[in-house]
């Protein structure tokens, strides 16, 4: 990664950061669209628990990860609920960022493949490889380098 790019990302995880552990407290507490059709056909009290009728939501039963120490966005363990919100939407994006950026990191590139393998830096590369003849143009081969709109040679010394 490039130097010009490191601001972007630390101010990209900054922002989900803040998002994360400080704006998520204000989402708003009344159920979705889903929670809401499948109560349909239920009477629900005050505290939102089904008191009668018949609805697809009196067939759930809990997660299999409902005792995690992240579950229902909280931490487990702390009884003030804006830090556990909070700190739960944090862990969660830091723990989302070592991923992603682990992922990244594996699936960087790595320079030509023949760089990397042992005994391929004999053989010729490019379409004097596919020609037997040697015949093959050198002209389409490599473009003109002159070229001041040409990134590509900056590019590949890292000076761009």
């Amino acid at each position: 990664m490039s130097r010009r790019s490191w601001p972007f990302v630390l101010g990209g995880l900054l922002v989900a950061l803040l998002l994360a552990g400080v704006v998520s407290n204000y989402a708003s507490p009344h159920p979705d669209g889903l929670d809401s059709s499948l109560l349909k056909g239920c009477t629900v009290n005050a505290e939102g628990e089904i008191t009668g009728g018949s609805c697809p939501a009196q067939q759930t039963r809990d997660h299999e990860l409902a005792d995690s120490p992240l579950a229902d966005y909280g931490v487990r363990g702390i009884s003030n609920g804006f830090l556990s919100t909070g700190l739960s939407g944090v862990l969660g994006v830091l723990l989302t960022f070592a991923l992603g950026g682990g992922l990244f990191w594996l699936a960087r590139r790595r320079g030509p493949a023949a760089d990397r393998s042992a005994g391929t830096a004999d053989r010729p590369t490019g379409p004097a490889a596919d020609d037997p003849t040697g015949t093959a143009d050198d002209d389409r081969a490599a473009p003109a380098t002159g070229d001041p709109t040409d990134e590509r040679p900056s590019r590949a010394a890292g000076t761009r």
